[in-house]
C-alpha cells in the first residue's frame, strides 16, 4: 500500500462490502454481520467514517451519538494492516470525538480487547482512561474487554 495521504468520509450503505471485507479480514471470530453493518450505517444516531488511499478503504470507524445524548460510544474502529501506522486510527478517532462533542455529548465511551495494547495506548493517548473490565466479552474467543471513558470538553 502506498503512503498516499488518506482521504476521510463519511460512509455511506454502498461502503458496505469494502466495510465488511476489512471486518472479516481483521475480526475473524467476532466480525459484524453484514445485516448489522448495514444497519449501524443507516442509523441516524450513529456516525461512520472510512479512510481511502488510493480509492481502497484502508479504514473505518463508527460512533453511536444520539444528539443531545450525554453520552456516546465508539462502536467499532478497524485499519487494514498495510495502512497502520500512518495516523489513521488516531485520524478517525479525533474526527468520531469532534462529531461527539458537535452532538452535545460530554463523554465517550469503548471497549477494547484486553490483550491489544496497542489500541489501549492509542486511546489512552487521546485522553481515555480504564474504568472496568467486562469479562469474557468478546465470543467466541472469551477474551476480556477493558471498558475505557474520556470526559470530553463541550465548546463554548
Amino acid at each position: 500500500m502506498t503512503n498516499a495521504e488518506p482521504v476521510y468520509r463519511r460512509a455511506m450503505v454502498d461502503d458496505l462490502d469494502a466495510i465488511m471485507a476489512l471486518e472479516t479480514a481483521l475480526f475473524v471470530n467476532d466480525a459484524w454481520s453484514p445485516e448489522l453493518m448495514a444497519a449501524e450505517l443507516a442509523n441516524p444516531q450513529g456516525f461512520y467514517l472510512i479512510a481511502e488511499q488510493v480509492e481502497s478503504v484502508v479504514g473505518y470507524a463508527g460512533l453511536l451519538s444520539p444528539r443531545g445524548a450525554p453520552e456516546s460510544d465508539v462502536q467499532t474502529i478497524a485499519v487494514a494492516p498495510e495502512a497502520r501506522r500512518q495516523g489513521i486510527a488516531r485520524s478517525l478517532m479525533s474526527r468520531l470525538l469532534a462529531e461527539a462533542v458537535e452532538r452535545g455529548a460530554r463523554e465517550t465511551f469503548l471497549e477494547v480487547r484486553v490483550d491489544n495494547p496497542g489500541a489501549q495506548a492509542l486511546y489512552e493517548s487521546l485522553g481515555f482512561e480504564g474504568i472496568a473490565v467486562r469479562p469474557r466479552y468478546y465470543m467466541p474467543d472469551g477474551v476480556d474487554a477493558l471498558v475505557m471513558k474520556k470526559d470530553l470538553e463541550q465548546a463554548e
